[in-house]
């Protein structure tokens, strides 16, 4: 005897069925005509960064080869000297520095985007940007002290990263750059200059950065200049 549970549940099964094959011939539908199926996360209301909420000028130190983006490899590479005065020196463009007999140059950059492609800054002076250690420094000039503000960087992939003299940043592992992947703890920007310092490693491929400061209330810093004496590139 066929009960009405079992009709229901043949109804259930047929068109479960037909919801597949529906879906089966739209996806093949829009291989056919080249058009991509976004994956069910993506968010299609993301806003575009803007440009000028970053810190968009820079000196770079042409990238010394090494090794490694785990927390103890980033700590190891980083803890050893490269170069007089690391983690004070204030660089100019086109000062020089040598490195087991090699000599890197520091750099004067700006970007019109709200990242740096570190991957065409070393091929532009030929070198590699697959297993490199990128320094790179900031000054940035505040008409009064700023309190409670936070550094907010993302780099691929690995970094860490000093304001004054403090580590503030560390994060570890292959990484994208994602905005405000990595966030400090609430600092003060002193009236005058203040030093922005980074170390950046890359393992291989693309590789780049960006930063910016967040205020009190979490919103994008404005107010300061920053200060990159020399010709920029």
């Amino acid at each position: 005897m066929t009960t009405y549970h079992n009709i229901t549940k043949k109804l259930g099964l047929i068109v479960l069925a037909g919801l597949a094959v529906m879906s089966i011939s739209i996806l093949a539908g829009c291989a056919n005509r080249n058009v991509s199926v976004a994956p069910a996360n993506m968010s299609f209301a993301e806003p575009s960064p803007k440009a000028e909420d970053f810190i968009q000028k820079w000196f770079l130190l042409e990238p010394i080869s090494v090794n490694g983006l785990n927390q103890s490899a980033v700590r190891n590479t980083v803890a050893k000297e490269y170069f007089p005065n690391q983690m004070t020196v204030i660089p100019r463009d086109g000062d020089k520095i040598t490195y087991n007999e090699k000599e890197y140059v520091w750099h004067a950059v700006e970007t019109k985007d709200y990242n740096y492609n570190l991957y065409y800054f070393a091929a532009k002076y030929g070198k590699s940007a697959t297993n490199a250690l990128f320094w790179t420094v900031t000054v940035i000039d505040c008409p009064q002290e700023i309190p409670n503000v936070r550094l907010a960087i993302g780099t691929n992939a690995a970094s860490v990263w000093w304001v004054n003299g403090v580590e503030v940043i560390g994060i570890y592992n292959d990484r994208q750059a994602t905005i405000d992947d990595g966030i400090s703890k609430r600092l003060t920007l002193k009236k005058g200059q203040n030093v922005i310092r980074a170390a950046i490693l890359n393992a291989g491929g693309a590789t780049d950065f960006c930063a910016r400061f967040l205020d009190a209330n979490d919103k994008v810093l404005k107010g300061y200049t920053v200060n990159v004496t020399g010709s920029i590139k």
